[in-house]
């Protein structure tokens, strides 16, 4: 607890689900859409006055989010379900906030995460889905899983992503220990999870477009050790889409007692 403009302050942290296909991204932008605008407005109004909101991880225009935690300081007095209920009054449908819980002043959303977790959904089928079309990328082109799974084996664990982010990531250092790749396909939809202490921009996508080239033959398996080895990004093959790229949820120490909310259907 401390003062905002004289007066005692709280901090709160909600989770919030979005679907970024209408967004020009989640930071605030002067004449496009973006989802952090979107908050601060319908949060503002619930609490009287302006706030400034924090994420956990930003995303890029078309990218979804089932689970991103934000944090903001107010001086007004609201219960936590009012919180949730006043903000999505105020939200249009597609962006939500699905829990609310006050938290410590040493709570930040971006620099106390532990981890963070995302998926990447693709569409093998001969045909597009209009129903999909903003959910998963689709391909046409069979992807072979057991080569596409052989290939991630070599990212998983800490390694210098220099070929797998973005050219102009600002990051200080391209150093990332990735927890975990994961793939599976259900019904011709393959789900691509992964989770890590940090993510580079677009390194998921990048990490997706470059195991979907080897998934089509036209790599080898052994391509992502040599990407890993030559730590250059003109080298790392195309950027899959936004579209197929969800953030599902960030790891906080158990002291900040935040919600889980179980992972969204596809």
């Amino acid at each position: 607890m401390g003062e905002l403009n004289g007066r005692a302050r709280q901090r709160i942290a909600l989770g919030v689900e979005y679907d970024g296909t209408a967004f020009h991204g989640w930071q605030t932008q002067t004449a496009a859409r973006s989802v952090q605008t979107t908050l601060e407005a319908a949060i503002g109004r619930v609490a009287d006055h302006p706030v400034r909101i924090q994420c956990a991880g930003r995303t890029d225009a078309g990218v979804h989010a089932e689970g991103q935690v934000v944090h903001f300081d107010t001086h007004a007095q609201r219960s936590e379900r009012s919180w949730v209920l006043g903000a999505n009054v105020n939200l249009p449908p597609d962006v939500a906030v699905r829990w609310a819980r006050a938290v410590d002043d040493s709570f930040h959303a971006r620099f106390s995460a532990l981890a963070r977790h995302y998926r990447y959904l693709i569409l093998v089928a001969s045909t597009r889905s209009p129903l999909r079309r903003d959910r998963a990328v689709w391909t046409h082109r069979r992807l072979d899983l057991a080569r596409m799974r052989e290939a991630g084996r070599a990212l998983v664990g800490r390694h210098d992503f220099s070929s797998f982010r973005a050219v102009a990531c600002q990051a200080k250092s391209p150093i990332r220990d990735l927890h975990y790749l994961e793939l599976s396909e259900t019904a011709g939809l393959i789900e691509l999870r992964v989770g890590a202490n940090g993510f580079l921009h677009h390194m998921v996508r990048n990490i997706a477009g470059v195991l979907m080239k080897i998934g089509r033959g036209e790599a080898s398996t052994e391509w992502t050790s040599e990407l890993l080895s030559a730590r250059d990004r003109r080298l790392g093959g195309v950027t899959a889409p936004p579209q197929g790229l969800y953030f599902v949820r960030a790891e906080y120490p158990p002291v900040f007692d935040l919600p889980r909310v179980p992972d969204a259907p596809r």
